[in-house]
């Protein structure tokens, strides 16, 4: 099976230390993803990144880049079996429910991207639950302990016919509720996961590569809300 967790574990304490080195905002000629839920009582923080200084990382390094472009948030993988992420420096506690639109917009469809919840640690050791999808139709649901991660939702990667393949915008959400961490892609449910390790922290963006040299995917509409 393909997808496994071993590029993940290679490359997580490197892409942490590189989310600190700022840049400025990339231009781009890209139109911001549709279909944003509205706010409502139960929003607890959103983001449709018209504003680049709305607190989420920008740094510009030889194995990749995030940053504010033109309305969406950019993370740019320059290089094969590296992910790298990013947060607003926020902090929840206990449920929540994250997500975002997400489009490939280069590079080959073995990749991975999604959403992050309960982040917390420093960069050098972080922990967060994750759900991830791929543009050749994959997903999975897993953690970032003490910087080592696991897929917990499945051994490795899983296909699902939700996930709009190839150069295509996909809606990602994850509901971190208890210990039951459940993935949803354009409204349906593909994986779901139950693990207690992680109670609260900050939320974030995920992308890489597998084998591929390069990914880049641009996000837009974030929003953290009560499930």
């Amino acid at each position: 099976m393909k997808k496994t967790t071993l590029p993940l574990l290679l490359v997580l304490l490197l892409t942490s230390l590189a989310c600190s080195l700022f840049t400025g905002p990339v231009a781009s000629n890209d139109s911001p993803a549709e279909n944003a839920p509205a706010a409502n009582n139960n929003t607890l923080f959103q983001d449709d990144f018209s504003n680049p200084n709305s607190g989420w990382d920008r740094a510009d390094w030889d194995e990749g880049l995030t940053d504010y472009g033109d309305g969406v948030y950019k993370m740019y993988v320059k290089t094969s079996s590296f992910d790298i992420w990013a947060n607003p420096g926020k902090s929840f506690d206990g449920d929540v429910r994250v997500e975002a639109d997400a489009t490939k917009v280069g590079g080959e469809d073995d990749n991975d991207y999604g959403v992050i919840c309960r982040y917390s640690g420093s960069p050098e050791s972080p922990n967060y639950y994750f759900g991830i999808i791929s543009s050749d139709g994959y997903a999975v649901v897993g953690k970032v302990a003490a910087g080592s991660t696991e897929y917990i939702s499945n051994e490795n990667m899983v296909p699902s016919d939700a996930i709009k393949q190839g150069a295509a915008t996909n809606r990602i959400r994850l509901d971190c509720i208890g210990s039951n961490l459940t993935l949803f892609v354009n409204g349906q449910q593909v994986e779901t996961a139950t693990d207690s390790s992680f109670t609260s922290g900050d939320v974030g963006l995920l992308a890489g590569t597998f084998e591929v040299s390069s990914t880049e995917i641009h996000f837009d509409n974030f929003l953290v809300s009560k499930p």
